[in-house]
């Protein structure tokens, strides 16, 4: 794999803890390769020195002086990102946006990337003491309260240290749960959280004491909700051939790899049904169905009527403000 290029623009009172929780892991996945793979920049708002909360200084780049030909771009903030009021980065992520390039916030920065308008249609998390943040803002957001949450070409985690959860995706996405796994151990990171963990209380129990392999494959299940795996690539990543992955699904869950992974996908767009006023197609999208149709057959299979009966009983008053706040 070709190396990736990953740019981090830390706003000026970025915390220091969940800046190094992004970078650490990326620095180890060099360190323990033959050949780097992944380039980081880091860029600023004003060049050449960014400040964090702790008041260490990081060298910087401007982000308006580099060539945007990066492949995944991160906005780092906290403090109060919303009364952030900067046209220039607002263009600048628009511009990295249309061109192709996939975004990510850190802590407060899915607020800065929402106020540029490039969450709309994208499920994404935050800090949850800016959830408040987008009851103010304009718009519809497909909020939820998580560790992470990786959909399609946008990547956002609640900041502190999640940050080493979502990288811990990133790099078994790119380059297998195994080679993931030695950065983790490096970190003592001894228990990796799923995306779908809550900031401010445990996980459900209901994948507790699985084989790590097939805890590896949900992980990659959870952060490929509308672009799916298949499970011939969910098993090289997780480092088992699709035959052993298979009969370990099997032995734990007592399911296949791909019915477990549709029931994932058919519980994010229930969330979606009973949280947010999107239509079935959008929903159908969003969790990596083919059509409408063919959501809704899954759906009435999976749950025992359709998904317009669901939004009827479970479904968000449609005269309300239109924010998913999962929990």
């Amino acid at each position: 794999m070709p190396i990736r290029r990953l740019a981090f623009v830390l706003v000026d009172g970025f915390a220091l803890l969940s800046t190094a929780a992004a970078l650490e892991p990326l620095r180890a996945a060099n360190q323990f390769s033959k050949q780097p793979r992944y380039e980081v920049t880091l860029l600023s708002l004003a060049g050449h020195v960014a400040t964090s909360s702790l008041g260490s200084p990081f060298e910087t780049q401007p982000f308006d002086a580099v060539p945007l030909d990066f492949d995944l771009i991160f906005v780092v903030a906290g403090g109060d990102p919303k009364r952030l009021n900067h046209p220039g980065l607002m263009a600048w992520l628009r511009r990295a946006g249309h061109a192709g390039i996939a975004l990510g916030g850190i802590s407060g920065g899915s607020v800065i990337l929402a106020k540029a308008g490039l969450l709309g249609e994208h499920r994404f998390t935050v800090h949850w003491h800016h959830y408040a943040d987008f009851d103010v803002l304009p718009g519809t957001w497909l909020l939820e309260r998580r560790l992470f949450v990786i959909d399609r070409d946008r990547y956002t985690c609640a900041g502190g240290s999640a940050p080493l959860d979502m990288m811990h995706a990133l790099i078994a996405r790119d380059h297998g749960t195994p080679f993931a796994q030695r950065i983790s151990d490096w970190f003592i990171q001894t228990e990796i959280r799923a995306a779908d963990a809550p900031q401010t209380a445990p996980l459900s129990p209901r994948y507790d004491a699985l084989p790590r392999a097939v805890t590896a494959a949900i992980e990659l299940m959870q952060t490929h909700i509308a672009d799916p795996l298949d499970q011939d690539q969910i098993a090289r990543l997780a480092g088992l051939s699709t035959r052993q992955l298979q009969r370990q699904f099997r032995d734990s869950l007592g399911t296949s790899i791909m019915q477990e992974y549709r029931q994932i996908r058919l519980e994010t767009g229930k969330d979606l049904l009973s949280t947010t006023h999107l239509p079935l197609g959008d929903i159908a999208e969003m969790t990596g169905f083919s059509s409408q149709a063919h959501f809704s057959t899954c759906f009435q299979a999976a749950f025992g009527e359709t998904p317009s009966r669901w939004r009827k009983k479970a479904g968000p008053d449609m005269s309300g403000p239109a924010v998913s706040k999962e929990g």
